[in-house]
């Protein structure tokens, strides 16, 4: 059908097959009036025809749209899905509030394109359906036959467009073109072009006339449409790939904007070597264009389709690394700088043929950290949710007051299993080969294999604001307009107590709305341990809650946006604030006393040890015990059980095994293994036996006043004798940079901390 004749009516089939013909006014010639309402199942000959109908729909409802993000077959690289938006998706620009509204149509067997996801709530006004003219869709045509696109066999994907905001520099279509033989000026910040091609172009000509040649640098594209949205032109001298090439940082960097012109906004005149002779631009124009057609043609033969967090991103088989050349060396003179004032600094830079890729660092307090907090970490990797100018990904735990710490830094080169893979050994050589008990980290094939690998044993659990987003992605027609299928999933995903009480409902839920063949929930099924409550409680997790996740270690203060200027001052701002936020409330801990509200001597045993945050948490729950009931309901030897269920409300209840000849007890809350705090039930049984002092097994030393200080263990929280001296050795190393600090305060400080010192070595000579 073609544009004209669906401008006037759309044909839109359902399943079973029922034609109707839609006027663009929203009415039906054979029922009168009715308007365009999109449903799953709904088909369409073509993905421009959804995005018609849709763009119609949004007309007569009162809002507009965008084209959202598109996928591709790992087989061919042919378009197989696409989601059309809500105009104000998104936070890109001030007009947008997040709006959540979209349909997603997916390319049936049949070559039909089916609407198989949508979500029809906005969260912003809408406009009167009369305010809106129907937004102007152009449809691309097809590349006439003696274009100059080469196509690559593996991939289908063009190597350029036509010229315009593409972003694709044409250079076959620069071999004919001639440079203008004088230049056309000096490269600034804020110069503007109509196209990629001229600002490519321009550059050329400068080099030229100043003795340097050019190479196409790194390109960004969109993670909504996978347009190009910066391009970066460096000098042929850059990086170190190569014995002519010396690392060289001279580069000019230009962004689309919204009008689709281009603007500089980066740029590095210096040089870090000499200038060949400067010639007229037009004698270098066959060479240089040569040059660069066949590294774009190679570039885009080295590509591959890879699924990156739930979607389909094309990545160079030869890897390529996202971060700008100038952040080496940078990053790296900041890195010795640290390393000559803290000896405990790490950091390392992976190798790829002789070219840098990821990054990792951590300095000697996240390094001690991670040996008392290391236990239950979160991989936070945000800049994936958008576009970002640096891959930056933090190591955050959780210390003895329930903040953020910081266990390590790490700049990603790309989306690989690879450079994943690299991030996390170098983290385990950092802090001395400890693995993680549990680990909170995006659901994406690459991070998960990586984690797999390296952390063997450790509890992968998935972000929570990723499987919110995937969830409404898959299943937001479903949940948004069928009340009963959200109330029956939300129950059998957090209600459900034992894998049998899961699986039951799942399968329910399954058979009950026909999603057998759901290959999403398939997914997710299978991969139910690393995002299901019921199983994710069983292990520990620092409290962190199911359904979030802890504060951003460093805010707003340090963004995957932070220029490279900018980057160094702002991280150790973040990380200087951060800590002294816990110094603060070590201090609090260590000089203020919470108030008790019972004669309980467990309630007085908890204030002497835990920092006062974690001690009102346990408070909460020795208070909450109050409320319950414990009934013994059978003895096997000295394990006695009990059901402890709230008075007055038989639905809340849980049982705790009691053994009387180790005076161990658990629940199946799981409130303990999942937190490290004794819960409610628990410490009901204690009353109950009259048990007036707590098992030193069931206070964790992480979470105590002594935390950073003490070189007791838990034991029953596993580890070995390597973990033991790596505390030991860590432990020692933090309280003597503290004593150094103290000591060499005066003349006469250093005097007594020296006498000290020599006492104390005489005294451990002493030791057998």
């Amino acid at each position: 059908m073609s544009r004209e004749e669906l401008g006037n009516a759309i044909t839109v089939r359902a399943k079973p097959i029922a034609l109707m013909v839609v006027k663009a006014n929203g009415h039906r010639d054979d029922e009168g009036e009715s308007k365009l309402e999109p449903h799953v199942g709904l088909e369409f000959d073509s993905a421009e025809d959804a995005q018609e109908f849709y763009n119609l729909y949004a007309t007569q409802v009162g809002f507009r749209i965008r084209i959202g993000q598109l996928y591709r077959s790992r087989v061919d690289g042919s378009v197989i899905s696409r989601r059309f938006v809500c105009s104000k998706e998104g936070f890109q620009t001030n007009s947008r509030t997040g709006c959540p509204a979209f349909i997603r149509v997916q390319k049936a067997d049949s070559g039909k394109w089916v609407l198989a996801n949508i979500n029809k709530e906005h969260n912003h006004e809408l406009e009167l359906p009369g305010e809106i003219c129907p937004s102007r869709i152009q449809r691309k045509s097809l590349p006439n036959p003696r274009t100059t696109a080469v196509i690559s066999t593996r991939t289908g994907i063009r190597s350029h467009e036509e010229e315009g905001p593409s972003g694709v520099v044409d250079a076959k279509r620069l071999k004919h073109d001639e440079f203008r033989g004088e230049p056309a000026g000096e490269p600034y910040k804020g110069l503007e072009f109509t196209s990629a091609n001229e600002a490519y172009q321009f550059y050329c000509t400068f080099a030229a006339s100043t003795g340097f040649r050019v190479r196409i640098g790194q390109l960004f594209r969109s993670k909504h449409d996978g347009s190009i949205t910066s391009r970066r032109f460096v000098c042929s001298k850059e990086g170190h790939q190569h014995p002519s090439r010396v690392g060289c940082g001279a580069f000019m960097r230009i962004q689309r904007q919204e009008t689709g012109r281009w603007v500089v906004d980066r740029l590095q005149k210096e040089h870090n070597h000499e200038f060949d002779t400067a010639t007229d631009a037009s004698q270098r124009t066959t060479s240089v264009t040569k040059g660069f057609r066949e590294e774009v043609i190679s570039g885009l033969e080295n590509l591959d389709l890879v699924e990156t967090n739930g979607g389909l991103s094309l990545v160079k088989r030869g890897r390529e690394s996202n971060i700008g050349s100038d952040w080496y060396n940078v990053l790296l003179e900041y890195f010795q700088s640290r390393q000559a004032e803290d000896t405990g600094f790490f950091y390392a830079v992976e190798m790829d043929n002789g070219k840098a890729m990821s990054i990792f660092w951590a300095d000697a307090r996240s390094r001690f950290s991670c040996t008392q907090f290391g236990d239950a970490i979160v991989f936070d990797t945000g800049y994936r949710r958008g576009s970002y100018s640096v891959p930056f990904a933090s190591f955050v735990g959780v210390n003895h007051h329930r903040q953020p710490v910081l266990l390590g830094c790490a700049l990603i080169a790309d989306e690989s299993e690879e450079s994943f893979t690299w991030v996390f050994q170098a983290w385990l050589r950092a802090m001395s080969g400890r693995c993680p008990v549990s680990i909170i980290a995006d659901q994406d094939k690459a991070i998960t294999y990586s984690i797999a690998n390296i952390f063997p044993g450790t509890h992968h659990r998935f972000s929570s604001w990723q499987m919110l987003a995937k969830e409404q992605e898959n299943l937001g027609a479903l949940l948004s307009l069928n009340s009963e299928f959200k109330y029956e999933f939300e129950a059998c995903i957090s209600q459900s107590q034992t894998a049998s009480e899961f699986d039951s409902a799942w399968n329910v839920l399954i058979n009950n709305y026909n999603l057998k063949e759901n290959t999403w929930l398939k997914e997710m099924y299978r991969m139910r341990k690393s995002w299901v409550p019921l199983y994710i409680k069983g292990t520990f997790f620092a409290g962190i809650p199911v359904d979030g996740s802890i504060k951003s270690y460093f805010g707003t203060v340090l963004t995957a946006h932070t220029p490279l200027n900018e980057f160094v001052i702002r991280y150790e701002k973040a990380v200087e604030q951060r800590r002294e936020d816990e110094r603060k409330e070590d201090f609090n801990s260590f000089n203020l006393q919470a108030v008790l509200h019972t004669k309980d001597p467990i309630e007085e045993q908890c204030r002497r040890l835990y920092t006062i945050i974690m001690f009102k948490v346990f408070q909460k729950e020795l208070l909450e015990c109050y409320s319950y009931a414990g009934i013994k309901i059978n003895v096997e030897g000295a394990i006695s059980r009990y059901i402890v269920q709230k008075c007055g409300n038989g639905d809340e209840r849980n049982t705790v095994a009691f053994n009387a000849s180790n005076l161990s007890i658990s629940c199946s809350c799981k409130l303990f293994e999942f937190e490290g705090m004794l819960c409610r039930h628990a410490l009901k049984v204690f009353q109950i036996m009259n048990i007036r002092e707590l098992p030193s097994r069931y206070v964790l030393h992480r979470w105590t006043k002594n935390a950073k200080y003490g070189i007791l263990r838990d034991i029953d929280s596993g580890g070995g004798s390597q973990d033991l001296k790596a505390l030991m050795l860590w432990s020692l190393r933090e309280e003597a940079r503290n004593y150094i600090d103290a000591g060499a305060a005066s003349l006469e400080r250093y005097k007594l901390a020296f006498e000290i010192m020599q006492e104390g070595r005489r005294n451990l000579c002493w030791q057998n």
